[in-house]
């Protein structure tokens, strides 16, 4: 699993002109779902017209071994051989977690990646979560939000990137971290979470610049990266808590 998750987090997480947006639909029975698409087009097509032809296969080799079709956490490991917990709770959190790439005109290198969770519960995310510490796992901060089926509890100082810090400083050196930190803004073009209810929205207490209503049913929050790295922005709407009761 180390070698599988490292090859996918460097992929997705050292990334310039990059786009993320990951959708997280909330169940009614308690459960969510959760998918995440990046656009990695851009920033492939800088790497391949910088990089010699002659040395095209050995820099992207790598990355052509992600799946093309949606392939579960679970297999990948049983595949090379890093399945080693016999525990059924874990294996089966791990049969609900996939990932698969995305070719374009039959190009070596991927133009995107995808990862998705279905119907997980919250012990279901820790799980997953705690299930390798090594390895911090790009899930979107939203999950940790309390939801019982009706009522969704948001704790806006989720409303940040720091899981994709804690990915690159487990991945670098402490001075690629300082300097990978110091440049988030230049890694990521937009990156944004749409909020999905089966139920109709009822209300919604509480406000936030990032937050705004998109129809009946969703909430998108869209990350103001500038905003979020200075300390002298200003808000004209930043409550602490957001709750949404549905129908």
């Amino acid at each position: 699993m180390k070698k599988t998750i490292v090859l996918f987090l460097i992929s997705l997480f050292t990334l310039q002109s990059c786009n993320i947006n990951t959708e997280v639909v909330y169940h009614k029975d308690s459960a969510s779902s959760l998918l995440t698409d990046i656009d990695t087009r851009e920033f492939m097509a800088e790497m391949q017209a910088m990089t010699p032809d002659s040395l095209q296969q050995e820099k992207f080799k790598d990355m052509d071994r992600f799946p093309t079709t949606w392939t579960s956490m679970y297999d990948l490991m049983k595949k090379e051989g890093k399945l080693k917990t016999e525990n059924q709770d874990t294996i089966r959190v791990l049969k609900k977690f996939f990932l698969k790439s995305a070719k374009e005109d039959n190009k070596p290198v991927p133009a995107g990646f995808s990862f998705k969770m279905d119907h997980i519960t919250p012990k279901d995310y820790e799980l997953i979560k705690n299930f390798n510490k090594d390895e911090k796992l790009p899930f979107d901060q939203n999950l940790s939000n309390i939801w019982d089926g009706k009522t969704l509890t948001i704790n806006t100082d989720v409303f940040n990137v720091k899981n994709i810090e804690e990915v690159l400083k487990a991945k670098g050196s402490e001075e690629e971290t300082q300097q990978m930190e110091g440049m988030m803004m230049m890694f990521f073009k937009n990156i944004g979470t749409t909020l999905k209810f089966e139920n109709k929205i009822k209300s919604i207490t509480g406000k936030h610049d990032w937050l705004k209503q998109v129809d009946e049913y969703s909430v998108r929050i869209t990350y103001d990266l500038k905003a979020m790295y200075d300390k002298d922005a200003k808000f004209k709407n930043a409550d602490k808590k957001i709750i949404i009761v549905t129908e």
